[in-house]
Parts: structure tokens; C-alpha cells; sequence
């Protein structure tokens, strides 16, 4: 048996490049990241011409370690804005196939909370609406304001800043509401995302003329004789919003995460605190 050395390209003659993941492949194109050559298996479409999947997955890893302004993970879609619309509009299906007695059984009320014990309802009572004018009206204002906040806070903070506010409400209505009252809506939440829009607005220096004309027109239809509204849900959630967004939008850099969540803790202890001190006081079902 005989053999002969390889072959090399001739002076003159350049060898043909060949995808550095497939060696057997000829190819032209360039990553752009990298400039190794790859071929059309290999590639993956980017702002300009192609990259590599390494280098592809590289940029993905760098993208989900950023944060948003205030630490949240860096997100590319509202997701739990988009869930809690999804919530809202199927309970509220359910509520007018079943003739309401969603409403009944989980809506907020005074005496089922502090005769009974039913504390579920403080939560509850947010994902319920009375009739098409009201979820619509709640569904539109936290698809208008839900995204940006989620965007600036992420996913878990602006979840947490809507269940506090909506918490908020129920425990101001805990205190001031008719025992005989049954209310529901997701109000006190979405008082609590003006608030936090005010908030984030002032601290991020945006215009927020909008939102203050917002708050002060809802406040003045809130307190207008015979409008039926709960004002203690739109008072508290409004409260609640201001206080956590402020927590969230003020927490020092160097320690953000930690004050942060020691905040949250905080307003959560208070609301509860709220809760237990309402046992001791009479409940008056007039």
C-alpha cells in the first residue's frame, strides 16, 4: 500500500472556507459577532446579516441577566398583565352563567369576613365585576397601564404591587363598609396603578399631568351622590399603590432587592395587622 501526502492548495489558490460547526460544509458567509464561517444551518438572522447559534445564545443569556430600572428581570411581555385580564374576563363569564353566585360566595363583605371568617374574600373580591360597563372600564384601565409598569418593575413586583393594592381596598373597606355590603371589582388594584404611575412618573422625571387628571376625575365620580361606588376600595387601593410604588421606586441601588422585599413584607404585616385589629371592634349590621 502506497500513499501520498495530503494536498494543499496551489500558490496562488486560497482554500475554501468551510462552516466551523460542519467541516464538510463550503461556505461564504460570516458570522457577525464572531466571524468564524457558518453555514445556512448555522445561521440565525440578526439586526445585520447572520451570527452563529453560539453566539445567538450568548446574547440571550446577557439579555435575561439585565434588569429593569428598579430590578426586576428584564421582560419582553407583560405576561401577568395579560393572566390578570384573562382571570378577570373568565370569572366574569362564570359569574353571568351562574346567575352571580360567584359574586355571592367570593365577593368582599364585612359580616362573611368577620363573623365567619371567610378572609379569602379580601383577595377574591378583585377578580369579580358587577356587570359589562364595570369589567370593561377595569379591563381597559389596566390594559393601558399594566404594561409599562410590569416593564419598568417586572414580573414579580408589579405582581405584587397589584395584589397589595387590591388588599388595600378590601382592608379600608373591612373597616368603613356596611356589613351588609357586597362589592367586588378589581378597582382597589387599579387605584393602586394610578398611584404607582404617579409615583414612577415623578421619580423617573416623565410628564404625568395625564395620570394626576386621571386620578382627580375618578376621585370626583367616586364621591358623587348615588353612584353606588365603593370609595373605601379606591381610597385604599390608591394608598396602598402610592406606598408600595414608592418602596419599589426609592429602595437604594446597592441594597435594592432586600429593601425592596423588606418593604413589601412591611405593607403586607401592616394590611394583615389591620385585618386582626377590625375583630376587635363591634361589627354593626345596620
Amino acid at each position: 500500500m502506497t500513499s501520498q501526502p495530503p494536498t494543499t492548495p496551489s500558490q496562488g489558490e486560497e482554500a475554501v472556507p468551510t462552516c466551523y460547526r460542519h467541516p464538510e460544509r463550503e461556505t461564504y458567509v460570516r458570522c457577525q459577532r464572531c466571524d468564524r464561517p457558518i453555514c445556512p444551518d448555522c445561521m440565525r438572522d440578526a439586526a445585520v446579516g447572520h451570527q452563529c447559534v453560539e453566539c445567538v445564545a450568548e446574547a440571550n443569556r446577557a439579555t435575561r441577566g439585565a434588569r429593569t430600572v428598579f430590578g426586576g428581570g428584564l421582560i419582553a411581555k407583560p405576561y401577568v398583565t395579560f393572566a390578570i385580564l384573562g382571570v378577570n374576563i373568565l370569572l366574569f363569564l362564570a359569574q353571568e352563567l351562574t346567575s352571580n353566585q360567584i359574586a355571592v360566595r367570593f365577593g368582599m363583605n364585612v359580616l362573611a369576613v368577620g363573623w365567619y371568617g371567610e378572609y379569602y374574600r379580601l383577595i377574591t373580591s378583585a377578580f369579580l365585576h358587577w356587570g359589562i360597563l364595570h369589567i370593561l372600564f377595569n379591563s381597559w384601565a389596566l390594559y393601558v397601564l399594566g404594561p409599562s409598569l410590569e416593564h419598568v418593575l417586572g414580573h414579580v413586583r408589579f405582581l405584587a404591587l397589584y395584589l397589595l393594592s387590591a388588599f388595600g381596598g378590601s382592608v379600608l373597606g373591612y373597616w368603613f363598609d356596611r356589613p351588609q355590603v357586597l362589592s367586588v371589582g378589581a378597582s382597589g388594584a387599579i387605584f393602586g396603578l394610578f398611584a404607582a404611575t404617579f409615583v414612577i412618573g415623578r421619580r423617573l422625571n416623565v410628564d404625568i399631568r395625564g395620570i394626576v387628571v386621571l386620578i382627580v376625575i375618578n376621585l370626583v365620580i367616586t364621591f358623587l351622590p348615588g353612584t353606588n361606588i365603593s370609595w373605601t376600595a379606591h381610597v385604599g387601593g390608591l394608598i396602598t399603590g402610592a406606598v408600595v410604588a414608592a418602596a419599589l421606586a426609592y429602595a437604594p441601588r446597592s441594597a435594592r432587592t432586600p429593601v425592596q422585599v423588606a418593604a413589601l413584607i412591611a405593607v403586607l404585616a401592616v394590611l394583615g395587622a389591620l385585618v386582626v385589629a377590625r375583630q376587635y371592634f363591634p361589627l354593626s349590621i345596620v
